[in-house]
């Protein structure tokens, strides 16, 4: 597979379990803009609202403020499948890209558990590229939808979920710590339906 953009070649390759697991993937990103989540209860209704909203300052998020790091084929995710792009200036190999994917079988689909492209290869389409492997992966699969999870202060991956067809599916109040709506970085969930004249559930 190849970049549309002629000035450079990026070719995404599988990354086998035997010689990537574990490898540290070092997710980071900084925010001016996160979306509020209030919650309103009133007698048997819930109601929820999530507006986008400005920090004060930008906020910078990093893998060492976390407990569980990112990295590839953890022990969790058995029948995961990992592609990316590597480089191997020097002789040595350095991962630029990467998509991981497994399937819940229980409910029929398939999870994004890892999404990440460095910032060099940003606004070359390889996020897309990588994604479109996670839905040419559902379908031959037959898995009903696509899954996967973000922060809702990680404004501009939120926005790139939604123009490749995701939407909301959920929220989780308190995930990453018990004050995350008050830190304004909920977990939020997003999926992707496929077609479901073709991908009948289970």
């Amino acid at each position: 597979m190849k970049s549309n953009d002629a000035s450079v070649c990026f070719q995404i390759v599988p990354l086998t379990k035997a010689e990537w697991e574990g490898t540290p993937i070092p997710i980071r990103y900084t925010t001016d803009e996160y979306y509020d989540v209030e919650k309103e209860e009133s007698g048997a209704a819930f109601s929820v609202r999530m507006v986008r909203r400005r920090f004060e300052t930008p906020v910078t998020h990093t893998p060492e403020e976390y407990d569980f790091p990112d990295r590839l084929y953890q022990p969790h995710w058995e029948k995961a499948e990992a592609f990316g792009i590597v480089s191997e200036a020097g002789g040595e190999k350095k991962l630029l890209a990467c998509i991981e994917v497994c399937p819940e079988e229980w409910s029929n689909r398939l999870m994004v558990t890892e999404l990440w492209v460095s910032d060099g290869l940003h606004r070359h389409g390889i996020g897309t590229r990588l994604m479109n492997i996670a839905k040419a992966k559902a379908a031959e699969q037959g898995r009903r939808a696509i899954i996967l999870e973000t922060q809702s202060c990680n404004v501009r991956v939120i926005d790139f979920y939604r123009s490749r067809g995701f939407e909301l599916i959920g929220y989780d109040a308190c995930c990453y710590t018990n004050t995350d709506v008050q830190r304004h970085e909920v977990r939020l969930n997003f999926g992707y339906f496929m077609n479901e004249s073709k991908h009948n559930d289970t």
